[in-house]
């Protein structure tokens, strides 16, 4: 998580599950995103075949499932997600983005530091209502 900006720091969470963060602070500073969750939109088969499971909802809903969906695991470690074996695509689509409190942890519960798409049933766990 002190490395440079766009790497992805994985590591164990419980030791059960692998977690994802991407890296976006200055090398030497602490500064991480968690991925939470995603929308699946390609790589659905090879996905299910990872998780055991159908609904497309569920594949990516959690850190845990979302890296076994992807298949990321120590091994991705440190890598630099603006090379192989991943991809980065931007896009100039215009997005509203929603803010709620954080969830899985015990201690500054109450920050507004989750993110989603406004709208989106693709997460983790259902945002508290406003």
């Amino acid at each position: 998580m002190f490395g440079p900006a766009g790497r992805l720091y994985v590591y164990r969470s419980y030791g059960i599950h692998w977690c994802a963060n991407v890296v976006c602070g200055e090398d030497g500073i602490g500064e991480a995103v968690l991925l939470r969750a995603l929308e699946p939109t390609a790589g659905l088969d090879l996905m299910r075949a990872r998780r055991g499971v159908d609904d497309a909802a569920l594949l990516a809903a959690g850190p845990g499932r979302l890296t076994q969906a992807l298949g990321i695991t120590e091994a991705h470690d440190g890598l630099d997600l603006r090379r192989p074996p991943f991809t980065l695509e931007s896009t100039q689509a215009r997005v509203e983005v929603v803010e709620s409190t954080r969830v899985g942890i015990t201690r500054a519960t109450e920050r507004p530091w989750r993110y989603s798409l406004a709208g989106s049933s693709f997460v983790s766990r259902p945002r508290p209502r406003a």
